[in-house]
């Protein structure tokens, strides 16, 4: 009788590490806050969780370790690139990224708009330190192994997978910043659950990701520079000016409302656009569509808006648009695209 070797037969999953509270340490076991991020490395984190190798065939790569307040364009870069590469080689059926939750949506985000791959990439955080008696990137990072593993993820896009749930990369958002269901897609809903050891899901994102992008980074070593100012009451212009001056190529104006601009700061707008800067208008409310030619005559004034995304989403997407094009007209086609 042949030998069987059940463990062959299992998908192969890569957990690629760059730090966050999953791989955070605390004084005492009760610590849930004032905890150090990114001290624990790959290796012990799989070492930790033995039944991962119940549902896949793991292996681990440390990318980089740092609090997820601290990547920078150049993280994303290198992520994105190794993440392509592996899917690339044949030799991974998914891939699952531990990720500080802090910008956990912006790196989902971006690796959703230049993975080129339909197969699983899952990003997982945690917000409890692995110390914590309540620590929950344990059960987060098993149920995300079996989602990257799973038939049902291919196609989806980037995913985000904490607390049972599974949301969508360009629409999932941190809501709360200690809560374990902090992270949620407040107005669409999840993507459905993990539940009884496999997912279910209920929707999908209809927006082009992933291996239908039109974007590549293989080749790019910087992204362009583009900022985010934020509307309130009494709003200046100084922070949009800094910018400018500074050689911002894009602002994102995250507007009170439906992206409402202010009159003190529409000329300085309105001089960066003329600068040859790509002005989106984005809202600081969180759901709804930024209305084209609403609260301003953006036919007119050459501006961008940024339909469903966030201001930090839109800050991703249009960094990305002008490693293609300048043209407003282009831009504004691939925020109603992606």
């Amino acid at each position: 009788m042949p030998d069987h070797h059940p463990q062959a037969a299992l998908p192969r999953i890569a957990i690629l590490a760059t730090g966050g509270t999953i791989a955070g340490t605390g004084a005492s076991s009760t610590a849930t806050i004032g905890y150090t991020a990114a001290t624990v490395g790959v290796a012990q984190l799989i070492a930790a969780l033995p039944e991962l190798h119940t549902v896949a065939q793991v292996s681990g790569e440390q990318v980089f370790q740092l609090a997820s307040e601290n990547i920078g364009d150049a993280d994303w870069l290198a992520l994105a690139r190794r993440v392509n590469a592996l899917l690339a080689s044949g030799e991974v059926d998914g891939v699952v990224i531990s990720h500080g939750t802090d910008t956990i949506e912006e790196t989902a985000y971006f690796l959703n708009l230049v993975v080129k791959s339909a197969r699983p990439v899952v990003l997982v955080g945690a917000m409890r330190p692995s110390t914590a008696m309540s620590a929950d990137g344990p059960s987060n990072l098993y149920n995300a192994v079996l989602l990257a593993a799973s038939r049902e993820a291919v196609g989806k896009g980037v995913l985000v997978a904490l607390n049972n749930q599974i949301n969508a990369a360009r629409d999932v958002t941190k809501t709360n910043t200690s809560t374990p269901d902090a992270f949620k897609t407040p107005e669409l809903g999840v993507l459905g659950y993990m539940h009884d050891n496999r997912p279910f899901f209920y929707r999908q994102c209809t927006r082009r990701h992933t291996a239908d992008s039109e974007f590549d980074v293989a080749a790019l070593e910087t992204l362009p520079q583009v900022e985010i100012i934020y509307g309130y009451a009494n709003m200046n212009r100084i922070a949009l000016d800094a910018f400018v001056a500074a050689g911002a190529r894009g602002i994102i104006h995250a507007g009170v409302g439906d992206g409402s601009i202010a009159s003190r700061v529409k000329p300085g707008l309105v001089e960066a656009r003329g600068k040859g800067c790509v002005i989106v208008r984005a809202s600081r409310v969180g759901q709804g569509i930024v209305a084209r030619n609403g609260v301003a005559d953006d036919d007119a004034l050459d501006f961008v808006v940024a339909d469903t995304l966030s201001p930090q989403k839109a800050r991703i997407l249009l960094m990305l648009a002008l490693t293609v094009s300048a043209d407003t007209g282009e831009i504004q086609r691939m925020f109603h695209t992606y």
